[in-house]
């Protein structure tokens, strides 16, 4: 722990203004209080000792995780866990050397810096209280209290505020640079191929983006008051898990909710007046450009008729053992970084490569934004905050208010690029990747992203450009375009770069939709109705092909065990319902047959179409994805009515439970994406994590909310399963965010940490 000394210089050097430095001079202090499953309530009175608390209580639940998490930023996995292995960046895996090689060439820390002394002093204090916080923890623990996981390795070590920007500036790119990462850190000029690799152009819904959120104002709800749901689904490993805190600080701030690795305050949540969720946006946060290459160097491309060098960047990696270390050149430009996707055609030749500017490079403006909204009174508050800081990296605002008021927000941190642009700066190959990225000229100055005065940094699109509604009614998101967030409004048509405007939805945006309206149709939005909504399990696309694929089943030989598994299926994926397993591999065949809907999308009924499976025409290519779905079951030793329960299972030392929640393809609200675990059966990767229902009395807010796959990684702490047994038998918990509510659950005295 010799490094600890070092650190009051290296926060020092972060102390940018003379409001910092004359702070940085107090100490660090925080109260942490643990209530039932473990949730802190950190208390200070200064942001440092925000910063500091949050920090201690991260680390007493998730220290391996965070650690690790470090380690990867700085570019140091293949030493401590060897190149070949594998690295979890964002919501997919690469191989250490790549993820090395990315980091150490993409994070830019004058770059970071200097954003950061543009944050509020807020932000600033934070940082530099988190990293107090984190190195305290590490002190406190000594060599024994680390968790065995992790205990005695290298790679667990104090913290600097560099840490903490490289961590911040990973978590702005989940949804972009880093779902291209080993592409970037393998472009290579031809000639100099690196070893093989898998880089494709990713689609937002192979990456597991998801989420659901639904406000509810005044007019639809049984108070009058505004009524929030959010169910965002993220990953159930890695450092994209959420963790749940309670903040009270200084300047009346007061917030609950749940933050990523390294968040130091909620990202997600609550106060006394608003609540907030946040769904995966479909606007695009970066754009291609097609470089046209000098033809007598591939390093140098042209721009107006003029060639201009490419930028080199030569970055060494660090090998265990022993091993020599590996070095690596990369290129960049004016418009980003060179890099290639070898499985979608994107490669690096003598004549032309392909660069990437990403809009959320260097945003350090995400803190203060959600500073912001922790302090909010309403929902106006929040558009406020999310509009004039464009901060927001990849995701909606969904909120509502106490006064009755709801809010969806597509405005985020997103190129400036209109469709006229788009259409103008076009090239020859752009109409190839139009489904997955946006792609420009680059050989043109022109087609470079225009600026709007007044932006925070030159190049984003203003909020004024972007998506808000305020409603008294409701609106929802799962994950589709900004067009629509309650069917009977739908927004005007946006720049392309934002999502698909009057274009079919996905299931389960359809799913949204359809049981809203029929909640709504039933009465006014009370808490017990809202509760069984989220956790139904219905599945949209079984209520559209079960009872057609029944009927041609009646008329067909075979697969007649399959057609009789799914005759008894009462199609919702509970833990308990039979055949679930065999409709989920049913429907990923089925989905992808060409002609599958008799009736087209129609944008004037965007909910209830397309619809009619298509048996006329694909009968023969229905009951064959059922009978390859009865030999993958088959072939997996999974019964065809095998109880999900029995199928779908988190694993966790030596206990197996049941989770229920299925497919988002199949319009399942309660999104699982489970992926085959070894020695047979399901687990759970990625959907449905902290799920929060919140109202508003006299009082404040009054809030249900589970955390599926629990507080803490550390397989010896109690809160390691507690919540996914509870997730399990939908046992909601009342949070407690009041003081005597605080007292009636605290589980362990109030640890007092200061230096």
């Amino acid at each position: 722990m010799k490094r600890i000394a070092v650190l009051a210089a290296g926060c020092a050097a972060l102390a940018l203004t003379p409001v910092a430095e004359a702070e940085a001079k107090s100490r660090y202090e925080a109260s942490i209080t643990r209530t039932t499953y473990g949730i802190p309530h950190i208390t200070a009175d200064t942001w440092q000792g925000v910063g500091y608390g949050v920090a201690y209580a991260y680390a007493e639940d998730n220290l391996c995780l965070l650690a690790e998490e470090f380690a990867t930023v700085a570019g140091t996995r293949s030493q401590h866990f060897g190149p070949e292995a594998k690295a979890v960046l964002g919501f997919q895996e690469v191989d250490n050397l790549s993820s090395d090689v990315f980091f150490r060439a993409m994070i830019d820390l004058p770059m970071l810096r200097e954003g950061a002394k543009s944050q509020g002093r807020e932000a600033l204090l934070l940082a530099e209280g988190y990293v107090a916080g984190y190195n305290r923890f590490l002190k406190d623990a000594g060599a024994e209290g680390v968790p065995a996981d992790c205990r005695g390795k290298a790679w667990v070590q104090p913290i600097t505020i560099d840490d903490v920007l490289r961590l911040t500036e990973k978590q702005m790119l989940l949804a972009s640079s880093l779902a291209l990462a080993s592409g970037i850190a393998n472009a290579a000029p031809p000639g100099k191929t690196l070893a093989r690799f898998d880089q494709t152009l990713p689609r937002a819904d192979e990456l597991g983006l998801g989420s659901n959120g639904w406000a509810f104002g005044g007019d639809a709800t049984s108070d009058g008051r505004g009524f929030l749901i959010g169910n965002p689904h993220f990953p159930w490993n890695g450092p994209s898990r959420f963790w749940q805190m309670h903040v009270s600080g200084p300047d009346g701030y007061d917030a609950m909710g749940v933050g990523i690795a390294g968040s130091p305050i909620p990202t997600l949540g609550f106060n006394r007046d608003v609540a907030w969720t946040h769904t995966v946006t479909a606007a695009r946060h970066f754009t291609l450009f097609a470089l046209t290459l000098d033809p007598a160097d591939p390093t140098r491309y042209m721009v107006d008729g003029e060639s201009v060098a490419m930028t080199p960047l030569t970055v060494t990696v660090p090998m265990p053992d022993g091993a020599p270390d590996v070095t690596r050149t990369l290129y960049s430009t004016r418009h980003g970084p060179v890099f290639v996707a070898p499985q979608s055609g994107v490669t690096w030749s003598a004549t032309s490569a392909f660069a990437m500017k990403d809009a959320n490079r260097g945003n350090m403006r995400a803190i203060d934004t959600w500073l912001r909204i922790g302090q909010a009174k309403s929902v106006g508050e929040i558009n406020a905050a999310v509009s004039e800081t464009l901060g927001i990296p990849w995701v909606n605002t969904i909120a509502a208010d106490r006064h009755g008021d709801a809010l969806h927000a597509d405005v985020t941190a997103v190129p400036n690029v209109s469709a006229a642009k788009i259409a103008a700066c076009s090239t020859p190959v752009s109409g190839l990747f139009a489904s997955l990225a946006t792609l420009l000229d680059g050989a043109r100055a022109e087609c470079d992203w225009d600026v709007t005065p007044g932006t925070p940094e030159p190049g984003l699109m203003p909020a004024s450009d972007q998506a808000a509604t305020i409603a008294r009614e409701y609106l929802a998101n799962s994950n589709d375009s900004y067009w629509l967030s309650n069917p009977r409004i739908p927004h005007p048509a946006l720049s392309p770069i934002l999502g698909r405007h009057a274009s079919e939805l996905t299931l389960r945006s359809r799913s949204n939709f359809t049981e809203t309206e029929a909640l709504l149709a039933a009465g006014k939005v009370d808490r017990a109705r809202a509760k069984a909504m989220v956790f139904a399990n219905k599945t949209l696309a079984a209520d559209m092909t079960l009872e057609p694929l029944l009927a041609l089943c009646a008329d067909a030989a075979e697969p007649s065990r399959g057609c009789a598994a799914l005759a008894g299926w009462d199609r919702r994926y509970e833990a308990s319902s039979k055949g679930a397993a065999l409709f989920r591999a049913f429907w990923a065949k089925a989905a992808r047959i060409p002609g599958l809907w008799a009736v087209p999308f129609d944008a004037a009924d965007p909910v209830n179409t397309p619809r009619d499976l298509n048996t006329a025409a694909i009968g023969d290519k229905l009951l064959a994805a059922l009978g390859d779905a009865v030999a993958e079951l088959d072939a997996a030793g999974i019964a065809l009515d095998a109880e999900w329960g029995s199928v779908q299972q988190w694993r966790a030392g030596g206990q197996r439970i049941a989770i229920h929640g299925g497919p988002g393809t199949a319009g399942v609200l309660n999104y699982q994406d489970a992926r085959p675990a070894p020695g047979g059966g399901l687990v759970p990767v990625h959907g449905t994590s902290y799920i929060q229902i919140v109202g508003f009395d006299d009082a404040g807010p009054v809030v249900d909310a589970i955390l599926s796959y629990s507080q803490s990684t550390d397989p010896a702490s109690a809160h390691f399963t507690d919540q996914t047994s509870a997730y399990a038998a939908k046992a909601w918990h009342r949070l407690p965010f009041h003081a005597d509510d605080i007292a009636a659950q605290t589980i362990t005295p109030a640890k007092q940490i200061a230096e």
